[in-house]
């Protein structure tokens, strides 16, 4: 984890700043997010008078900061500002956007004010980037945050294109901000901005973006349809910044944070005010700022900026984190807002199933259900929204006309079964099949063969060393182990027999009593354990074998036994297509596969059954991984009630903290699936 300011132990106050410190305003009274990050720092935050030892805190150069200015010069104490980090969330605050997942909070000055020297400031211009390895996770967080994406703010439309390349870019900021006044611009400086790019480009296309807050009405910019015509156009649509930096051949902007991104794109900005990333010569200054004589390279520019001068929040875990996790929380968000937008209209989904559907897939606009998927499709194309339907509802011959989804459980599920109804914190969504059907084309198979993103290998193989270490699998059901025989033992896991796994995806064996009598004959000398499904063992579903059919097949028939604990006692796996030849994979054991599950015909497995044409050696185990455990499923925590990374998943299923349905569970699932049901009407 990247350290969260300058290597500060995060249960330590923060260099500078008093431990007490107080305010004068209503909006800091109400800012509960910024209490707790204090308070995780070690500071108090009080509305009233300073005394001797504490500190004044206003909220950057806002209109009501004066009172703390004054407030502190009066009774001779530190003044502190705050503002919102750089990277802080979906919407703009204005917006309903929620709260931020980073300060800045500094006892200098602030950021954007160039006046006077901000903590940002003395960090870009003291850290000697060269002699520590912060500049080496900095090059990796730069690339991984540019692969996702990330903004300050995230509520672009991906499917938005960019105009094509060629144009120059003006960014627009909002009327009054003082981000503007105190970088020493005005008004005017807009002007002129627009009319030095006209002329210093006499035959390129113009483009001004407006600012996210003036496109949604909230404040007004400093340019309107007015301003375009002839070459000028105005983009206020939710084109992605990225997208618009990756396109523009040249930038102009005043002090907005947009110069920053288009830095780290490798554009040199001609820059009119004088933000915080203006004199290190990354940019060309209208107004050069004298005592900036630092030269930075964009990787430290980035370093300084986004690891060493914010606080950052994990609001799932309530702790102080580096900047790795606000990444990774952040992305899961805005996956979940970019997949959900338009709204989802929902079919074959079982009433306990519905409050957990309707909480992951309706944080923006909430899921209809309906339970006949032609009737739903209708709905669906009818409302503008696409079509979710649970994989094995789908009905034969299925054509739909609105965007359509097959949605699963992920690999990391519960701490409990879902045939007891315990919901699920992964779901998977898929365009194109399903993982468990090897006769069409998945998402996932998509995901296992593309190239990993930045920093996917470091993310995936942590990731496994995690699950390795906690004895993580699917169900964490737990249960103690056998005694087992001397040998070369070999895990023969059960499963659901008419599971559509194995339906869809079995070659000639498709039965536990067919396949323990494959592996017999296979390796007539090994100790065999057959493990049976944990849904067959409670009776839930298909599948039992009687006793007298395991006689001179299997050697111990682990009952109840936790499958991590017994898969750290075995030598390798024979599986038709369960899940435990996945979580063997993770672990280094061979794995044979007489069917044809996800992770087979990869070069991983050897494979005794149907490998579809399109699947080859090339990814490797980081590659599986990543997309098996990251890339594919959507999580989503249930004690925070938001979307989450996978490692979120994870501190739940270890520590167990997650809330239990109870013994009421199938009545009480069935009546919020009811309530879930009819969310569409009051939200």
């Amino acid at each position: 984890m990247t350290p969260p300011l300058s290597g500060m132990d995060t249960t330590m106050t923060l260099a500078g700043v008093p431990r007490r410190l107080l305010h004068q305003n209503l909006s800091l009274l109400r800012n509960a997010r910024l209490h707790r990050v204090l308070q995780l720092a070690g500071h108090e935050l009080h509305l009233g008078l300073p005394g001797p030892g504490d500190g004044a805190l206003v909220w950057g150069r806002s209109p009501t900061a004066w009172r703390g200015e004054a407030l502190a010069n009066r009774r001779k104490v530190p003044l502190v500002r705050v503002e919102d980090a750089f990277l802080r969330s979906i919407m703009p605050g204005r917006a309903g956007g929620g709260a931020p997942l980073g300060f800045l909070i500094d006892p200098v000055g602030v950021h954007f004010d160039s006046s006077a020297p901000s903590r940002l400031e003395q960090i870009l211009g003291s850290t000697d980037f060269q002699d520590s390895n912060i500049l080496d996770e900095g090059s990796r967080l730069f690339s991984q945050l540019m692969d996702q994406g990330l903004s300050k703010y995230n509520n672009h439309d991906p499917d938005l294109p960019a105009p094509d390349p060629g144009y120059v870019l003006i960014i627009d900021q909002s009327a009054g901000d003082a981000s503007i006044r105190y970088s020493g611009a005005s008004t005017d400086t807009f002007r002129t901005m627009l009319a030095t790019a006209l002329r210093d480009h006499p035959e390129k296309r113009i483009v001004i973006k407006s600012h996210p807050e003036t496109a949604l009405g909230l404040r007004p910019g400093h340019f309107g349809r007015g301003d375009a015509g002839g070459r000028v156009t105005l983009l206020a649509a939710p084109v992605s910044p990225h997208r618009l930096l990756a396109n523009a051949a040249d930038v102009y902007t005043v002090s907005s944070q947009m110069g920053f991104e288009a830095i780290l794109h490798g554009h040199c900005p001609r820059v009119f005010g004088q933000p915080f990333y203006a004199g290190w010569g990354l940019t060309r200054d209208e107004q050069p700022l004298p005592r900036r004589t630092r030269r930075l390279t964009r990787e430290e520019l980035f370093t300084g900026a986004m690891m060493l001068a914010p606080i950052w929040y994990d609001p799932c875990r309530d702790r102080l984190c580096g900047l790795d996790e606000v990444i990774n929380q952040l992305e899961a968000e805005v996956r979940a807002f970019r997949e959900d937008r338009r709204g989802h209209v929902a079919a074959g989904m079982r009433l306990w199933k519905r409050p957990r559907l309707q909480a992951v897939f309706g944080g923006t606009r909430p899921l209809r259900f309906s339970d006949d998927p032609a009737v739903a499709d209708g709905l669906a194309t009818s409302s503008g929204r696409s079509l979710l339907v649970w994989a094995g509802k789908v009905p034969d011959h299925f054509h739909p006309k609105a965007p359509f989804l097959r949605v699963e459980d992920g690999f990391l599920r519960s701490r409990g079964l879902g045939a007891e109804l315990v919901p699920p914190l992964s779901l998977v969504t898929d365009d194109l099949g399903i993982y468990y059907d090897p006769t069409r084309l998945s998402r996932l198979d998509r995901l296992i063969a593309a190239p990993l993103p930045a920093g996917g290998r470091d993310r995936a193989m942590a990731l496994i060393a995690r699950l390795r270490d906690g004895g993580l699998s699917k169900y964490n059901l737990g249960g103690a182990l056998p005694n087992l025989p001397k040998g070369h033992r070999i895990v023969v896991p059960g499963q659901v027999e008419d599971d559509a796994s194995i339906r869809k995806g079995a070659g000639e064996v498709t039965t536990n009593l067919a396949l323990l009598r494959a592996v017999r004959a296979a390796n007539p000398q090994a100790v065999l354990i057959y493990k049976p499904h944990p849904d067959v063992e409670a009776g839930l579903r298909q599948g039992a074998i009687p006793s007298d059919g395991l006689a001179g097949l299997a050697d111990v028939v682990a009952t109840g036994a936790d499958p991590a604990g017994l898969l750290a006692e075995v030598q390798e796996v024979w599986t038709m297509t369960s899940l435990l030849g996945f979580e063997a994979l993770i672990r280094g054991l061979p794995v044979t596969c007489l069917g044809a599950p996800f992770y087979a015909g990869w070069g991983l497995t050897r494979d005794f059954g149907p490998v579809p044409p399109w699947r080859g050696p090339g990814p490797d185990l980081a590659h599986l991984a990543h997309a098996a455990l990251i890339a594919y499923p959507r999580y989503w925590d249930p004690v925070s009630r938001r979307p989450c990374p996978p490692e979120v998943a994870l501190d739940r299923l270890a520590s167990g903290e997650i809330p239990h349905p109870g013994p009421a569970n199938r009545l009480l699932s069935k009546l919020q699936g009811r309530f879930a049901s009819l969310a569409h009407l009051w939200r």
